[in-house]
């Protein structure tokens, strides 16, 4: 079967977006390229940001390969799949005009949508298939011939409008992963190191390429606020050897910097000690409570130059109030970030707006960190996403309305966005008037 892959090119006008809306590599569609061509299906795949591409030019790509099945995500990569935009503009323009370049292939949707309320996305996106889940290997099984909403973690739309699915959402096996490639032209023109902001002078390969990897997918905690529970939620471990060769393969396409899109990069041994004399410097998202000093000094001398930790709250109540499960008090975690400022350029404390939290005290805490190098965001907004455990508490399982509830919800409890976010956010129904027609 001929499969094209496709990320639209994305943009994000009035919307409450706060991901990074820089280039990055789909790993979600590298990882079912990778899976395809070893089963012997031929593949397309384009992304519309690093291959300069427009909705049009997109289609036509697409039509001079003749594809038999289109696969478009409806998210900016797996590392935003649990911070999503909520509407499904882009996509839906993008799956319009496949529908008329390529009037013969069966339109897949992949991700966060889909994942979590299969019927509205199946109809606001027009495919004529919805993924719930990982998708590598059900897209696979999809190629191999199996039947649309029969094949476990599909929901397809039936010819009489009803809509025919298997089960619940899939995770992909991911621990036997072989090395994802990326083409030559899309590493070279990925620019973008992601959340890396230490100064030039204390770290080399600025001006290189950078690029994204995973080495875990998952995590074992449960968060309130996290949008994980229908995809990316069990924690697995990918094999060092394929990740290392992909590594090394990034580094042989000029590669200086890698982002570990991995939920939750734990402390690993093995790969850190790897990593120590490869040249590559990289940044993580991770919880701090969980390095140990001697860790935290292996992980400096392995390249790592940007840690994103997750505190959420200052108070053990906030934290237990999120599930954080967190074992150290806030003092103590603030001394293990000022430690890990001791081994890496720049660490970063996330912190979420919770109600418990004194203000005067987040002001103090800040303070502190900052005066010893750390920086620690201004609290933002939680936005409920429907694969998340704080949705379901405020409103239940996720339905057909589930998107607009959780947008409207967040729209009408804040009074401003935080300094990522456009300033000026519509309702989702006007964010997806195109899907609605």
């Amino acid at each position: 079967m001929k499969v094209a892959l496709l990320n639209p090119p994305w943009t994000f006008e009035h919307s409450i977006y706060f991901g990074c809306r820089a280039p990055h590599l789909p790993i979600e569609l590298g990882a079912s390229k990778t899976l395809l061509e070893r089963a012997g299906h031929a593949t397309l795949m384009r992304d519309g940001l690093l291959d300069e591409l427009d909705i049009g030019g997109m289609a036509e790509a697409c039509a001079g390969f003749a594809p038999d099945m289109i696969v478009v995500t409806t998210a900016p990569t797996y590392l935003f799949w649990r911070c999503a935009q909520p509407e499904l503009r882009l996509p839906r323009m993008l799956l319009d005009a496949l529908r008329v370049a390529c009037p013969h292939a069966t339109l897949v949707a992949v991700g966060p949508h889909g994942s979590a309320t299969p019927d509205a996305a199946l109809r606001k996106l027009g495919a004529d298939i919805v993924v719930r889940g990982e998708c590598e290997e059900v897209v696979l099984a999809l190629a191999n011939g199996g039947v649309p909403g029969e094949v476990p973690g599909t929901a397809a739309l039936q010819p009489d409008g009803s809509i025919r699915a298997n089960g619940g959402p899939q995770a992909t096996r991911f621990t036997d992963l072989p090395a994802v490639r990326w083409p030559d032209h899309w590493v070279a023109r990925h620019h973008h190191h992601h959340h890396r902001f230490e100064q030039p002078h204390q770290g080399s390969g600025h001006d290189l390429p950078g690029a994204e990897v995973e080495a875990s997918r998952g995590c074992p905690y449960s968060c309130s606020f996290c949008a994980k529970i229908d995809f990316r939620d069990s924690y697995r471990r990918r094999d060092l050897v394929p990740l290392l060769e992909e590594i090394d393969a990034l580094r042989a396409q000029g590669v200086g910097y890698l982002y570990f899109i991995d939920e939750i990069f734990l402390p690993n041994r093995l790969l850190l000690e790897a990593l120590v004399g490869r040249g590559l410097k990289f940044g993580v998202q991770t919880r701090i409570d969980l390095w140990k000093p001697e860790m935290l000094e292996l992980l400096g001398q392995a390249g790592c130059v940007s840690i994103e930790a997750g505190v959420e709250s200052l108070t053990e109540a906030g934290r237990a109030e999120l599930d954080k499960n967190c074992k150290l008090s806030t003092d103590e975690l603030a001394d293990r970030l000022i430690m890990a400022k001791q081994h890496v350029a720049f660490v970063q404390a996330n912190l979420i707006q919770v109600s418990g939290d004194d203000p005067a005290m987040v002001t103090a805490w800040r303070e502190r960190l900052l005066a010893a190098g750390v920086w620690a965001n201004d609290p933002v907004p939680l936005y409920p996403y429907p694969s998340s455990p704080d949705y379901r508490k405020l409103f239940g399982l996720p339905d057909a309305q589930a998107w607009e509830r959780a947008h409207a919800h967040y729209l009408g409890l804040f009074d401003r966005m935080s300094d990522i976010q456009d300033d000026t956010p519509l309702p989702l129904a006007e964010l997806e008037s195109v899907c609605r027609r």
